[in-house]
């Protein structure tokens, strides 16, 4: 009877609204936990997961908080970084590129790691590692690809769609008032000039330069800058055709990854470990993490992964035909 009268109580109040109740429609965001994958001994390897459009904007997760793919990272090097057990970290790729400074700003976390760290970097491309993924690879002191990959995909784009016409048979019309004739510079409304096109065409190549540049100084030991020019003009290579360009060091598979830092790290054995939050799971190395289910990729938008249309021109290290 006790039971019943508070359960009475709790509807009345609730009923009068003098009772309030407060439903987080998000799980707080956990820390960062270890996972064994596999492996035994003290020694570490850590796996880490870069997959998908690579992107500066905090990914959708339904009802789950979800940081960036760039945050991610940096979180994960850093709890690495204070860890000096573990010896070794495997970037596991799967992604077509993303935006230019998403990928610069990975590139830059991974080479800075090396350098306070000293712990040595493999990337192992298991789907794609085209252009900004390729971009990222190159900060590792070696690219392993997986006999079915493909990579390469050097280059930059920037794309707008001219939508004059279409709100002209709408009856739309744009107005626009602006401080001086390059304000609305590659604006969608209108047709390009020939100076705007040409002052579009000077940042991309601007972006390409750097990233040559990069791939380059990756890949010095087996390439010059000029052989890489020769490369860097958009193509994409199948395993078999990037190791002959010599833009990879071999072809295996993931657990060859692994045995090959533990030869080139002279260890017996190592832990396997991967970091992840609360609520996601990673059983074996070969574990997927949680991504946004919307993985729709095409010209009119990019959804799900922090690139949208409506958010404007942005200079991409992406392949996406």
């Amino acid at each position: 009877m006790r039971y019943i009268n508070w359960a009475i109580c709790f509807v009345f109040l609730i009923v009068t609204g003098c009772a309030f109740i407060r439903i987080p429609l998000f799980a707080p965001m956990q820390p960062l936990q270890e996972k064994v994958l596999e492996g035994e001994g003290k020694a570490k390897i850590l796996l880490v997961d870069l997959s998908g459009i690579i992107a500066e904007k905090r990914r959708s997760g339904g009802f789950r908080q979800r940081t960036s793919l760039v945050a991610r990272i940096k979180e994960e090097l850093q709890k690495a970084e204070g860890d000096s057990a573990i010896v070794g970290v495997i970037l596991r790729i799967d992604s077509p590129g993303g935006t230019v400074t998403a990928s610069d700003t990975i590139y830059h976390e991974l080479i800075q790691f090396k350098k306070r760290a000293g712990t040595r970097i493999t990337a192992c491309v298991t789907g794609l590692a085209t252009s900004g993924g390729y971009y990222v690879a190159s900060a590792a002191d070696e690219i392993v690809a997986h006999p079915t990959s493909v990579t390469g995909g050097i280059g930059v784009i920037a794309v707008k769609f001219n939508v004059e016409g279409f709100l002209s048979k709408l009856g739309i019309q744009e107005e626009t008032i602006k401080s001086a004739d390059k304000k609305d510079l590659w604006s969608p409304l209108r047709p390009s000039t020939a100076e705007e096109r040409a002052i579009m065409q000077g940042i991309v190549d601007k972006l390409h330069e750097r990233f040559v540049g990069v791939v380059f100084a990756g890949r010095e030991s087996f390439l010059t800058r000029e052989e890489v020019e020769k490369l860097a003009d958009g193509r994409i290579f199948t395993a078999d055709q990037a190791l002959e360009a010599k833009i990879v060091d071999r072809v295996g598979y993931l657990d060859d990854a692994v045995e090959e830092m533990k030869g080139s790290l002279n260890l017996k054995e190592a832990k396997v470990i991967t970091y992840y939050r609360p609520g996601s799971y990673a059983g074996t190395i070969y574990s997927g993490f949680p991504v946004p289910s919307d993985k729709e990729i095409n010209l009119i938008a990019i959804n799900g992964d922090g690139l949208s249309l409506p958010s404007g021109v942005q200079f991409m290290y992406l392949w996406n035909p």
